[in-house]
């Protein structure tokens, strides 16, 4: 991440201070947002939509929220769906994403969440679009979307908005004097606001956290249970929106982490593990999927402590219990629909 990058995301999560100047432009994005709102004539699918997203850009744990809200539906005997932007592939029409796509094409949260979830998911610049491809291709009766809160074209029947705990909702400005998508009466809307650990409070707010899991080795996807793994320093790759969580669940797991910070979606080279001391490499399941490509190609064949010492912690949310079950009662009130699906 880039020093002026850096401070801009320390002045959202601040006093704004030049910041400031930039308000009229907040005006205008709310404007524009309020305005897009309005126009939406919402698609309505054949079944229940469930969407999990963001008032704020950058990262707040909602892909292992996505994860867990899957395996807890398929669980209940549903057979769910996810449908995505595909933030940061170079796809234009809707594709299938499965562990093994290229995330550079699909994104790498689609690809994160293919792997985990093992269920139809499917990426588009129009979610629309996405999710008729899904439902023309897969027997599924619920659909996922991931990080959908503001396309407000797709019809939706659950609305769960996550929040870092850790950052709340910054300054509490519109983009780009904040780092809010929304006002933060958007959250009033919504059906259950879910707060990634830290200490920030909403009414109406129900707390959640991660957990780490295990460490996997990305050379042969070995997996070693906490606290074997990694010990002592290590280089801490990160390129998620909120990396200090990453580098903080590190050090409670007693590592002595050097940081390497990136920017979110960051699309690695292997110039990025140009690493002087041979300490082992840990990084995220989101940064993983994308080294995975590197090392398919031979470009991380030289890295100093060597490719079996490159890791990614593995981690589960622990959904809360009320959102849960009230979803579980939204579901079943949702009454069918008719509708033709194709592609």
């Amino acid at each position: 991440m880039n020093r002026v990058a850096e401070a801009v995301v320390r002045r959202w999560y601040g006093r704004p201070g030049l910041l400031r100047l930039l308000w009229p432009l907040s005006g205008l994005y709310g404007l524009l947002g309020g305005l897009d709102r309005c126009r939406a004539r919402p698609w309505k699918a054949p079944v229940p939509v469930v969407v999990v997203g963001n008032v704020t850009v950058g990262g707040t744990g909602k892909t292992p929220v996505v994860a867990a809200l899957v395996a807890e539906l398929a669980a209940r005997g549903l057979r769910p769906g996810i449908v995505s932007r595909g933030h940061g592939g170079e796809h234009r029409r809707p594709m299938a994403v499965t562990a093994d796509s290229d995330p550079a094409l699909a994104g790498d949260e689609p690809v994160l969440l293919a792997g985990l979830c093992q269920c139809p998911v499917w990426v588009g610049r129009d979610r629309v679009a996405a999710a008729r491809s899904l439902l023309a291709h897969h027997d599924c009766d619920v659909l996922v979307a991931d990080d959908g809160l503001q396309h407000h074209r797709l019809g939706r029947d659950v609305e769960w908005v996550v929040v870092d705990g850790q950052r709340g909702l910054g300054n509490g400005h519109l983009l780009p004097t904040g780092p809010l998508r929304e006002s933060p009466r958007r959250l009033e809307a919504v059906d259950a606001v879910l707060i990634n650990g830290g200490h920030w409070h909403h009414p109406r707010g129900h707390r959640f956290r991660l957990v780490p899991t295990a460490w996997v080795r990305l050379v042969d996807g070995l997996s070693l249970p906490l606290p074997e793994g990694p010990r002592g320093r290590v280089h801490a790759v990160a390129g998620i929106g909120n990396p200090d969580r990453f580098f903080d669940s590190l050090r409670a797991l007693g590592l002595a982490p050097q940081e390497h910070r990136f920017a979110d979606h960051h699309a690695y080279g292997a110039g990025d593990l140009v690493l002087s001391e041979p300490w082992p490499v840990v990084t995220t399941a989101k940064d993983a999927v994308k080294l995975q490509r590197l090392i398919r190609s031979g470009e991380l064949a030289d890295l100093p402590a060597g490719l079996d010492q490159l890791w990614y912690l593995a981690v589960r949310a622990e959904l809360p219990g009320p959102p849960l079950e009230a979803l579980a009662r939204r579901l079943t009130a949702v009454p069918p629909v008719d509708a033709v699906v194709e592609e």
